[in-house]
């Protein structure tokens, strides 16, 4: 391709995305990821036999959102390339689509514009304090650092289970990536079920969950915190730290004690599966040690309810977040109380917080509700069913009570839908579909001299 002709085309391709808010540019950017791993899927030597369309697209969606529900089997559809697209998407769809990309420009030039800080601003929360070249830093050294050791612990769980030491390494490469940005999705048919009492690969794949799901922002202040940058700990990370694990204690609780299929095993065997499975509904790791098909109805609810609320904002976990929740039990708390202002362990919420948290929760609820309303017209399946599937689907969790492969074609696509909204964020997709451009030409010619 001529020089020139890169040029223009790099030229106008900036010119497109400067015409777009920050949540469109958000917005097109993982729709882009998506159909190009549509594509690369879809290509012969990706696949070990002849997947649709349909199904092909929903690997793609499932795998940038980050989700892990599949229509067909990983391990059987795809070969070993297909399956290095499908854990490349992951890896997008866990850091996000913009970060790797920042942190190169910014390791060579030493800058960033002003288009990429709204972009990231946008696309992780982050606290005031926090400086934008510093977040990413540690984003790109603590995911690969985590995943590096995920690795290799997965690699000496898995040793003495498999004998072909090339596949050992490449499940352990694959279920450690996917682990820490919280994707689900495995090389077994059955997830983890066959390991359902393996204390240190549970123990892994927990580790990697809750490092994924607490988020960049806690692992950053933290940080800070060791190395003498602040004094204490940020109001926002004892928020999260303790949501959390308050939430994930209760849930386990309740598995632990309540769930009739684990009541066979030792007790210390039912804690295990117990904080396994909660672990990966809230951090919405989505990989499940038993079937989720005949859970007693109160377990059920419970991983509804985590799936749905969540992991940390700024993480590589899905759901509505965890601050959300705890914005809207604030304000729910200080109405009861009668008190005019909003707080959380004696600190007063900031209003802007409350309007998102809110705004948030109506609208997630919104699309949660009215898929669950469309997949009842398309599927003939009970109401259980379908409310776990969408939750499964918009929180970008990737748990299933076994009716993903048999959805219609229309269900499939309304999963698609939701994977793709749960993972750009219901929010930034309200805003890139309806907000109105604001245009600053002064910052565009700024932007596009860069």
């Amino acid at each position: 391709m001529p020089k020139t002709l890169f040029q223009t085309l790099r030229r106008e391709y900036l010119k497109f995305h400067l015409r777009l808010n920050p949540q469109q540019s958000l917005f097109f950017g993982f729709f882009l990821y998506m159909i190009l791993g549509w594509f690369f899927l879809s290509l012969p030597f990706s696949q070990k036999i002849s997947t649709s369309c349909i199904d092909t697209l929903f690997t793609s969606t499932s795998a940038l959102s980050t989700t892990g529900l599949v229509t067909v089997s990983t391990f059987d559809n795809y070969t070993l390339f297909g399956q290095f697209i499908i854990l490349t998407l992951i890896q997008i769809g866990g850091i996000g689509y913009m970060t790797l990309t920042t942190y190169i420009l910014l390791s060579t030039t030493k800058q960033i514009t002003h288009w990429h800080k709204k972009i990231l601003h946008n696309e992780f929360t982050m606290p005031k304090e926090f400086k934008i070249q510093d977040f990413l830093k540690s984003v790109i050294v603590f995911t690969f650092t985590v995943e590096i050791i995920g690795a290799i612990l997965f690699y000496v769980a898995f040793k003495p289970i498999h004998s072909n030491t090339f596949f050992t390494i490449w499940t352990s490469i694959f279920h450690s990536v996917s682990s820490f940005c919280t994707a689900g999705f495995s090389l077994y048919n059955t997830s983890f079920e066959a390991y359902a009492t393996n204390t240190f690969l549970n123990g892994i794949v927990i580790f990697l969950s809750i490092a994924g799901g607490l988020g960049f922002i806690v692992v950053t202040d933290i940080w800070y915190y060791f190395t003498k940058r602040v004094q204490t700990i940020s109001f926002t990370t004892k928020m999260i730290s303790l949501s959390f694990f308050g939430v994930l204690f209760i849930a386990t609780a309740i598995t632990f004690i309540t769930e009739s299929s684990i009541q066979q095993y030792p007790i210390l065997e039912r804690l295990e599966i117990a904080t396994f499975q909660t672990v990966n509904a809230i951090s919405t790791a989505g990989y499940n040690s038993i079937p989720m098909n005949n859970l007693a109805l109160s377990v059920l609810l419970t991983i509804i309810f985590l799936m749905y609320v969540g992991a940390a904002p700024s993480s590589t976990g899905g759901g509505m977040k965890i601050t959300t929740l705890t914005a809207v039990i604030a304000i729910v708390k200080s109405k009861v109380r009668n008190q005019k202002k909003v707080t959380y362990l004696g600190k007063k919420i900031p209003t802007d917080r409350l309007e998102m948290a809110v705004s948030t929760f109506i609208f997630y609820t919104a699309i949660l509700f009215f898929s669950v309303f469309l997949l009842s017209f398309t599927e003939s399946q009970s109401l259980e069913k379908l409310l776990f599937e969408a939750t499964s689907a918009i929180g970008t969790v990737g748990l299933s009570m076994g009716i993903t492969g048999s959805l219609s074609v229309f269900g499939k696509i309304i999963l698609i839908f939701i994977m793709f909204i749960g993972r750009v964020g219901v929010i930034t997709f309200g805003l890139a579909i309806l907000a109105k451009k604001q245009h600053e030409k002064n910052e565009k010619e700024t932007d596009l001299a860069v």
